[in-house]
């Protein structure tokens, strides 16, 4: 076995199955766990997807918010063992795979747009209860 596979392998029992789907525009709340002394709490993280980069173990996202008068960006490590778990809290529409413009906005200039679309198992849930009516 070649060096690579091993390592392949290695990383693929670390990899994380409970991400959910998300792409960059998307806003994001990340659970984490920190440590302070002896104390052990879980510390919400909510803001924009700016940036998606990287693959496998190294994968990370950097997420954007403007709280408090001041924008703050957190980049996290998606497979990292102290993310306990990510919720999509909003789907974003947009164009572009890295959102860096939107680093010195505030208030409606760092909007995004969202992007509304009907879910495919109600939708078709829908259709079906119409079609099998009978009509008298």
């Amino acid at each position: 076995m070649k060096q690579n596979q091993v390592i392949q392998e290695i990383e693929a029992e670390q990899l994380k199955k409970d991400i959910p789907a998300f792409n960059v525009g998307d806003t994001l709340c990340v659970h984490q766990r920190i440590v302070e002394g002896g104390k052990e709490r879980i510390q919400m993280f909510t803001g924009t997807v700016i940036a998606r980069t990287g693959s496998g173990l190294s994968e990370t996202i950097s997420l954007y918010r403007f709280s408090y008068g001041a924008g703050i960006e957190r980049i996290f490590l998606i497979h990292n063992p102290r993310v306990t778990k990510m919720e999509v809290v909003r789907t974003g529409k947009v164009r572009k795979s890295k959102l860096y413009y939107l680093r010195g906005t505030s208030g409606k200039a760092s909007k995004v747009k969202e992007h509304i679309a009907p879910l495919r198992g109600e939708a078709a849930s829908a259709g079906d209860a119409t079609e099998t009516t009978p009509a008298t």
